[in-house]
């Protein structure tokens, strides 16, 4: 007998520079599924993503230390990983024109578990 295939884990990079909503956003893309990596800015994400392989979602806050925020780190990873979902949250701004690539959605802050799990689910069925 054989055994059932085994599918690779989700994995998700969470850049978020605040413990709190950090592990908050970890703990809601655990319950969807997702094995979470987390960094603090924007800038370690983007080391991150050069360094591994198998990052399928980006989650991450826009201002966050660093030489980068979170829009550039959004357009940068959409240009270079074009396969990695993309959500951008803020509670402080909102997207202009351009900053968001095509693909990735925005969640103002505070947000829920149940809008980010419906967003996940969205972006999956696209």
């Amino acid at each position: 007998m054989s055994s059932p295939a085994v599918s690779p884990p989700v994995v998700a990079l969470v850049a978020e520079d605040e413990f709190l909503l950090r592990m908050e956003a970890a703990d809601t893309l655990a319950d969807a599924g997702y094995t979470v990596m987390e960094v603090t800015t924007a800038d370690a994400a983007l080391r991150y993503l050069e360094d591994k392989d198998g990052i399928d979602l980006l989650f991450t806050d826009v201002n966050m230390p660093g030489d980068l925020n979170g829009f550039d780190l959004a357009r940068e990873v959409a240009e270079r990983w074009p396969e990695i979902t993309i959500i951008v949250c803020s509670g402080a701004m909102k997207p202009e024109p351009g900053d968001l690539p095509a693909k990735a959605r925005f969640i103002d802050k505070p947000y829920s578990a149940t809008l980010v799990q419906r967003i996940l689910r969205e972006m999956q069925a696209a």
